[in-house]
């Protein structure tokens, strides 16, 4: 593997490993995270999965109980192969080195509504819409609907 190569795929196992399912600490404000998959090989598999079908959701932003057009949260729930769905989104300190993370979709309430569906049978992978989703965030100019949006549209 070439230098590029390898610094991207570590890059990559950085932003997998955001893969949250926690809450914030008590304190300090510090975010604690909880992983779903921890060992390098289960996160490199989930990042080549192949996305056979795609469905962009909203939610009422936390606190409120309506989606209110852009008052409201975006993400991607993503369907592999195997059935196992994750959802992909994104918000300010969402994760640690990105703020698009991967998350088990058995973790969404139940307040997600259907927006999209995208039929991608395999031919994006996960690493695709991580990407797609972007490293920054920014309330006004790369929030969570400009990154679902972009999932979607690839």
């Amino acid at each position: 593997m070439s230098t590029k190569t390898l610094f991207s795929l570590g890059v990559v196992l950085i932003v997998l490993v955001t893969i949250v399912a926690g809450g914030l600490s008590s304190g300090s404000g510090d975010k604690t995270y909880s992983y779903d998959l921890s060992k390098a090989s289960d996160l490199r598999r989930l990042y080549n999965s192949g996305v056979y079908k795609a469905e962009r959701m909203k939610r009422p932003l936390d606190g409120t109980s309506v989606i209110v057009g852009v008052l409201s949260h975006s993400g991607v729930r993503v369907t592999l192969a195997d059935g196992s769905q994750w959802l992909v989104h994104k918000g300010d300190r969402f994760g640690i080195s990105s703020q698009t993370v991967v998350v088990a979709a058995r973790h969404m309430s139940n307040n997600w509504k259907i927006v999209e569906t995208k039929d991608f049978r395999g031919s994006k992978t996960v690493s695709d819409f991580v990407k797609a989703g972007g490293t920054d965030y920014s309330l006004i100019f790369n929030n969570c609907h400009d990154g679902a949006g972009r999932m979607m549209g690839q």
